[in-house]
């Protein structure tokens, strides 16, 4: 199957041979020192249509409810329900949002939409000009359902070639090129086009030395299966992390377990308040529950490895319609976490140092 792209990108080949120890932005590459604050798993311009899950409330459907105050209730209960609260598809509001963001203390966000979950990556350099944030893109294949049936028919060498087609030199219609590799879906147990897409990300990652993030299956096995594909693979597994580890690994045992293979670990759903979790039969945790995870991980040696996001990705999480923005780390967990007896300077490191580390481009392993 052939398959051609064709790029828009102001990068020349000289620039592109010399990403090691940088790190990609949407206005280009920049050094490690100017990264700051960063948040590692977020989504901007996004549209998540295909998790629609049609749900019936006080008897009636909801699906198409308004996002007003009185369906807040609602809305926070079953957030994959209702249409018009899956698609965040203004700039101009992803702007004001990134700004507050940045009022925060907040200076860089990783924008890991894979390419069947962006809308509008174009737009992407004017929101990080207009709000003074970094923005680093992602590329890659989300989960399965969420797959063209072209993909589906790729081979892992062709879906590796796109993905290092847009690190390497751009991304269709853009002026710049992905950042990091991901986030790559997976479903537990992984299909057969997933265990493809893990291997075409690991080919990708060693050409390219990107860093990679992954967001795994809904089970606590899923993790450890993933990591045993990448490492087939070649993956780089220090340069890799694991998302979504709040909702994944509850037993702190088998966490260290998984802690011992070297991913960064990511707790990335702060601010996901709400224990009925519609797309697994699992408590969602509380924030205060993924402070003490971070704690136990921090208190066994597992502070240069820990990430800390919000993974938002619908609009009642935003500040415009109610949520808790972009900020919500920065203004609320930070604070809580000094409370809770970690120390601010490992809390900060894992804000910074840890994020910086992993996005910067590392010398290439293949051609």
């Amino acid at each position: 199957m052939s398959r051609t792209l064709i790029i828009s990108c102001n990068k020349s080949p000289t620039e592109m041979s010399t990403d090691t120890g940088k790190i990609i932005t949407v206005k280009g590459a920049i050094d490690p020192a100017q990264l700051g604050i960063t948040l590692t798993h977020e989504h901007l311009l996004v549209h998540f249509e295909a998790a629609l899950q049609p749900t019936r409330y006080l008897d009636r459907d909801v699906t198409d409810v308004q996002l007003k105050l009185e369906n807040q209730g609602v809305i926070r209960q079953y957030p994959y329900s209702v249409k018009s609260n899956l698609t965040i598809t203004s700039p101009d509001l992803v702007c004001s949002e990134l700004q507050l963001y940045k009022i925060a203390g907040g200076s860089t966000i990783v924008d890991c939409s894979p390419t069947s979950l962006r809308y509008r990556p174009d737009l992407l350099v004017d929101i990080s000009q207009r709000s003074d944030v970094n923005i680093i893109c992602g590329c890659g294949y989300y989960v399965d359902a969420f797959m063209s049936e072209e993909t589906k028919m790729m081979t892992k060498e062709e879906m590796a070639a796109a993905i290092i087609q847009e690190v390497q030199e751009g991304i269709k219609g853009t002026t710049f090129r992905s950042g990091v590799i991901g986030e790559i879906g997976c479903s537990s147990p992984l299909t057969d086009t997933e265990t493809r897409s893990l291997q075409a990300a690991a080919i990708a990652q060693r050409v390219t030395g990107a860093p990679l993030i992954i967001h795994p299956g809904r089970s606590p096995e899923s993790p450890f299966q993933i990591l045993k594909v990448l490492e087939a693979a070649g993956a780089d597994i220090s340069h890799t992390v694991m998302s979504h580890l709040d909702r994944t690994i509850f037993d702190k045992e088998q966490l260290l377990q998984f802690a011992k293979r070297g991913t960064y670990l990511e707790y990335d759903l702060f601010g996901m308040e709400c224990s009925h979790y519609q797309f697994a039969d699992v408590d969602m945790p509380s924030d205060a529950q993924r402070i003490q995870m971070i704690k136990f991980l921090i208190d066994q040696g597992y502070q240069q490895r820990v990430m800390m996001a919000h993974d938002i990705h619908t609009k009642h999480r935003l500040v415009h319609y109610g949520g808790h923005g972009y900020g919500h780390i920065l203004r609320n967990i930070v604070p809580k976490m000094v409370d809770r007896g970690i120390e601010r300077e490992a809390v900060m490191n894992i804000l910074t140092q840890n994020s910086k580390e992993w996005l910067t481009f590392i010398t290439p392993t293949t051609n």
